[in-house]
């Protein structure tokens, strides 16, 4: 059997991963090549799983830590999906994780060389955090520990992706580009919109070609990854929702969006993603905002007003985690008023561990 190729999508919160996933397996399937996705988080309940899952696609769900802490559970995933004979395996690590050079990409040369192909390693960058990176245009509402973490990403990357192309004109695309370039001199730089699909043969070209994956190993400070990462609240939660005569759930969805967003300014916190799937009769509506002052984007529809709907949210924000969670809660509750019912499902609300890789290779392979 040929070997397939495993492509790994690293990338900040919010940064458009699981849109390039889908967008990706979807175009690889309609050239008749067979693909399995594996998403990661810190805790289940996960709504780019379950996206992923109703769209049809073959995935795996790595749960309780990243793939470098959790490198076992990422190769009992992969082992799965091998039993579908798969072309392309494409794989998004926690967006708050970074140094997975070393300690993904090289032991999979290292120990599973002759199971997979690793494909040059690619890491989404969000304009706006780009420019906040470095101070261009834009304040930070996150502290520098943070950000931390998002430059170190960009720094151990074979292929910086700039994604979120369809909403910069060619001028701010060559700024950025010369900005990445003043700062990792000697990358590859690809523009796309993984959301329209602009760019994306060009990409899926780049990580086809057998070139060297995992060139690069960042010097990382384990103190001020684990600060950075403690940072930030994590909240997973899913609940079923009840309204007698049914609702208009895509106004339900932008209120609550519009409440939690509010509420964190009044808060000065940051949001760094917060996204929701909400299933309703026979259709279904994501939503998501990458800050506390950004456009929330949303997307699907619900025929009719079904009168019980499903609820996922996953939230990653600047906050302490009981706080967040009395704040995402009070929002969805407020969102609800007297008439949608919440009954709230699996809760999960906390800052992430220090991370302890199972593997770290101090050099490429």
């Amino acid at each position: 059997m040929t070997q397939p190729r495993l492509v790994l999508v690293g990338g900040f919160l919010g940064a458009g991963k699981t849109t390039l996933l889908a967008k990706a397996a979807e175009r690889l399937a309609r050239a008749g090549k067979r693909v399995g996705l594996i998403t990661n988080d810190q805790a289940t309940s996960l709504v780019d799983t379950a996206l992923l899952e109703r769209r049809g696609a073959s995935v795996a769900e790595v749960s309780g830590g990243c793939f470098c802490c959790r490198f076992d559970d990422l190769i009992s995933a992969l082992r799965l999906l091998m039993s579908g004979q798969p072309d392309a395996v494409i794989a998004e690590p926690v967006g708050s994780c970074t140094d997975l050079s070393a300690t993904v990409l090289q032991p999979l040369k290292a120990l599973y060389g002759e199971l997979f192909r690793v494909a040059p390693f690619s890491v989404l960058a969000d304009p706006i955090r780009l420019r906040e990176a470095w101070g261009r245009g834009a304040e930070c509402r996150f502290p520098d520990n943070v950000m931390y973490i998002f430059r170190k990403q960009l720094e151990e990357a074979d292929l910086i992706v700039l994604n979120k192309a369809d909403t910069l004109s060619p001028a701010e695309v060559g700024e950025l580009k010369r900005l990445v370039a003043e700062h990792y001199p000697g990358k590859v730089v690809l523009a796309l919109s993984a959301l329209r699909g602009d760019g994306l043969d060009e990409w899926l070209r780049l990580v086809s070609e057998d070139r060297p994956a995992g060139q690069r190993i960042a010097s990382v400070d384990y103190d001020v990854y684990a600060e950075g990462e403690a940072m930030l609240g994590w909240l997973n939660a899913s609940a079923h929702l009840h309204a007698e005569g049914g609702a208009d759930w895509r106004a339900f969805c932008l209120d609550f969006l519009a409440r939690a967003q509010a509420e964190t300014r009044a808060r000065s916190a940051e949001i760094a993603h917060l996204k929701l799937l909400l299933s309703a009769g026979e259709g279904s509506i994501v939503a998501n905002a990458t800050g506390s002052g950004v456009p929330p984007f949303v997307q699907g529809a619900i025929a009719g007003s079904p009168e019980d709907a499903e609820l996922l949210v996953n939230a990653r924000v600047r906050l302490a985690p009981q706080e967040l969670r009395e704040t995402i809660e009070g929002c969805l509750r407020a969102a609800a008023g007297r008439g949608i019912a919440v009954s709230l499902g699996e809760v999960r609300s906390f800052a992430p561990a220090r991370p302890r890789p199972t593997h770290r290779f101090a050099s490429a392979v």
